[in-house]
């Protein structure tokens, strides 16, 4: 028979689980999907050397899959067409679908896999494959965790917002001219900034 001092820590252990089992299972990861009606995606790139000229796409899916009590993030996926390029200039939207840089008749989507996930002091670092003209290449992306909140709908929200930065003569995007002081059209470095808005999915 148990003695009454071992009854009672084995009362304490039971009682223990029952109270942590629950937050386990409240921990768990969820799928978050982005709602592109309050998101962007962002690009800015050196023109004329003197200047930088800056555009978005307009039409792109995703999701990040994550446990937002914890902070924890297990993936990150999205799919963008390459098609919805738009600088607000109808004629250079026209050239970067062209051959000269995305070929979207040729490579129609950009694509985005998350590989590793780690915290630092100021957010959040992500590392993943941009698949880009027909090119798998890593990029870091440094970012932010806004938290979380309930919409009027009953909705769950979270924000999120990132920048990093591609040479797109590594995903074989080298279309350029010279400028008369030695300068080139377009710069190699194309800077990205994200401002995501996921919604998250209902069980």
């Amino acid at each position: 028979m148990l003695t009454r001092r071992r009854q009672i820590r084995v009362g304490i252990l039971v009682l223990g689980m029952a109270l942590w089992l629950p937050t386990l299972a409240q921990a768990e990861s969820a799928r978050w999907n982005v709602d592109p009606e309050h998101s962007t995606i962002e690009f800015r790139v050196a023109h004329m050397v003197v200047s930088k000229t800056s555009g978005r796409f307009m039409d792109y899916t995703g999701f990040i899959e994550m446990d937002a009590d914890a902070g924890t993030v297990k993936a990150i996926e999205a799919t963008i067409k390459a098609a919805s390029v738009n600088t607000n200039h109808e004629k250079r939207d026209a050239h970067l679908r062209s051959p000269d840089f995305f070929d979207v008749e040729k490579y129609p989507t950009i694509t985005y896999r998350m590989k590793s996930y780690s915290k630092t002091e100021d957010g959040y670092q992500a590392v993943g494959d941009l698949t880009l003209h027909g090119v798998t290449k890593e990029i870091l992306l440094d970012g932010h965790f806004n938290g979380v909140a309930k919409d009027p709908w009953g909705n769950t929200r979270a924000g999120f917002s990132a920048e990093g930065k591609v040479n797109r003569k590594d995903f074989g995007m080298v279309w350029n001219k010279a400028l008369d002081n030695g300068g080139l059209v377009v710069g190699k470095q194309v800077y990205i900034k994200l401002d995501i808005e996921c919604i998250k999915a209902k069980q």
